[in-house]
């Protein structure tokens, strides 16, 4: 079987598997939200931290019980790691640096997972455990709440109440997150991946020295990793590590852990609105998308320049023989088009136009089919703009599921667009600029370039991947990287309830002949073209300078 082949059976495989998973999971997430009932475990959590779930919240209260929630994360998870090498657990690992363990904390609370550090030589046990998986929970948890609000906003009418941050969070982590991420762990641990607390051992020599492995919480933390979009591996090496991925089959089953609840929340917002069709819209311009840069990233790695490639069935470069070029690919742009940032292969050695292409992949916003929660709302922003444009071009009154989309809600919707690319540009120019923070980028050149652009992306978009190739364990970049995770996570999200408050006001218009009809193909072909062509003017500028200049120089 060649390659190429191996690579597109295991794409409609994978195909399959989201289609089976599509309904049950959705619409079971629906229920979830919906549900007026706590379960016994939900009221002892309500209890400790004294919250109502049972009062209602007005789009305010709702973003303050997001930003409380996560600066106390953030917070938590600096001490951790502040104060690990007196921990036990902490494997004789000393404390975090400030400026590391500032970047690290906001990372994962942001659901990023940039990692400015070699897992298995800097976090024992406890922060591994207590820390890290426990906010790749509750970090994905607060995404789909957002995004459960947003969608209230459109289902709701006369009212400013979005429902209520803690049942919402307590709800995505218990009743999804947790029993999704249980049966993730005990199918990787039955293919090989580790799970044990054992400490490091010599596993023999190494290129005239001993080398050393860490046992730790692996398959538990892989499992949350990718289903909750996070990202952040155990190991320096990520999902190319085999201890974290064994086998094709287990690289198949992450990425279907990647895009399973992103894809599923379009049914769960089908159904909270009261049209699946919406949802199936929703579903098809994601997929569309994705399907897209999928064959698009195959073809570039797939195309032979010279005879070693020829030899090799495509660039193999920073690809392990494990998986391969077909894999590698599908898994590089899920992980991209997803806020996940988790990689089995390494996307500086793609070839200069498949390295574009995960950073095009961020740089839309990570909306297909994107991230825990993540996707959906930013999906949903765009088909705000999408309607927008519709009405501007017929000339009438825009409208989106009943609601009128006014001079209000688009400055959000702008706000909402504009925000991410502003702090990508922006810090990725300053760092080209200043003198220090050039000495970082292992390569010079477009390459060079591309590896900072990369990392602003990154972190900007809360992807968590890196280009590799740049040294961004430094105070510049830990500290220039934070901010640039917590602008890019936290400032979309005030724009996002702003606007789902606004709609929840609204009384619902009539449907009339004049009425877009956003269920159908010709909306679905619009909001794609508007994703494209606004991504496209807003980043163009910079990817001719680094992976176009590249990939056309090669």
């Amino acid at each position: 079987m060649s390659p190429a082949l191996a690579g597109v059976l295991q794409l409609l495989a994978l195909i399959g598997a989201l289609a089976l998973a599509y309904v049950p999971v959705g619409t079971y997430m629906a229920k979830v939200y919906d549900s007026r009932q706590h379960l016994r475990v939900e009221k002892w959590i309500y209890k400790a931290i004294g919250a109502d779930p049972d009062t209602e919240m007005t789009w305010p209260a709702y973003l303050r019980g997001v930003l409380a929630f996560s600066a106390v994360s953030v917070l938590f998870l600096y001490l951790l790691q502040r104060l690990q090498g007196v921990l036990p657990g902490s494997m004789h690992f000393s404390s975090v640096n400030p400026a590391q363990s500032f970047n690290t904390a906001v990372s994962f609370v942001t659901n990023t997972n940039w990692q400015s550090y070699y897992g298995e030589q800097t976090m024992g046990h406890v922060v591994q455990t207590a820390g890290l998986a426990v906010q790749n929970f509750v970090s994905a948890a607060v995404g789909i709440a957002v995004a459960v609000a947003l969608v209230r906003g459109f289902a709701r009418s006369r009212t400013g109440e979005l429902g209520n941050f803690w049942a919402d969070l307590v709800r995505g982590t218990l009743r999804i997150l947790v029993p999704g991420a249980v049966i993730a762990a005990v199918v990787l641990v039955a293919c090989g991946a580790i799970q044990n607390f054992s400490g490091i051992h010599e596993v023999g020599q190494f290129m005239g020295g001993t080398q050393q492995w860490n046992g730790g919480a692996v398959a538990s933390q892989e499992a949350i990793k990718e289903l909750g979009t996070n990202g952040g591996g155990y190991f320096n090496a990520n999902s190319a590590h085999p201890f974290e991925n064994p086998t094709p089959f287990t690289n198949l089953f992450e990425i279907f852990l990647i895009l399973v609840v992103p894809f599923s929340l379009t049914r769960t917002f089908g159904v909270m609105v009261g049209s699946v069709k919406q949802g199936y819209a929703i579903l098809a311009t994601m997929f569309t998308i994705w399907l897209g840069f999928v064959a698009l990233m195959m073809w570039t790695e797939f195309a032979h320049h010279g005879p070693a490639l020829q030899a090799a069935g495509g660039a193999m470069e920073g690809k392990e023989t494990r998986f391969g070029v077909g894999a590698s690919s599908i898994f590089a742009v899920s992980t991209t088009l997803t806020s996940t940032g988790a990689v089995d292969s390494f996307h500086s050695s793609f070839t200069g136009l498949g390295g574009g292409i995960t950073m095009l992949s961020m740089m839309l916003g990570e909306i297909a089919p994107g991230g825990t929660g993540s996707g959906l709302y930013g999906m949903l922003i765009m088909a705000v703009i999408a309607v927008f444009i519709a009405g501007l071009m017929v000339g009438r009154t825009p409208e989106y599921l009943g609601k009128k989309i006014g001079g209000r809600e688009m400055k959000l919707a702008a706000c909402y667009i504009l925000i991410t690319p502003a702090l990508v540009l922006v810090f990725t120019a300053a760092s080209m600029a200043l003198p220090t923070p050039p000495h970082s980028m292992l390569n010079s050149g477009a390459h060079g370039f591309s590896e900072v652009l990369y990392a602003f992306t990154s972190a900007s978009n809360n992807n968590g991947s890196a280009f590799a190739g740049l040294n961004a364990n430094t105070d510049w970049y830990n500290t220039m990287t934070g901010l640039a995770m917590l602008l890019g996570r936290f400032l979309p999200m005030v724009f996002v309830l702003a606007l789902a408050g606004s709609l929840a006001e609204q009384t619902p218009v009539p449907v009339t002949a004049g009425t877009l009809r956003t269920e159908k193909p010709l909306f679905t072909g619009l909001l794609v073209g508007a994703i494209l062509i606004i991504t496209g003017l807003t980043y163009f500028p910079a990817l001719a300078l680094g992976p176009l200049a590249e990939g056309l120089a090669s």
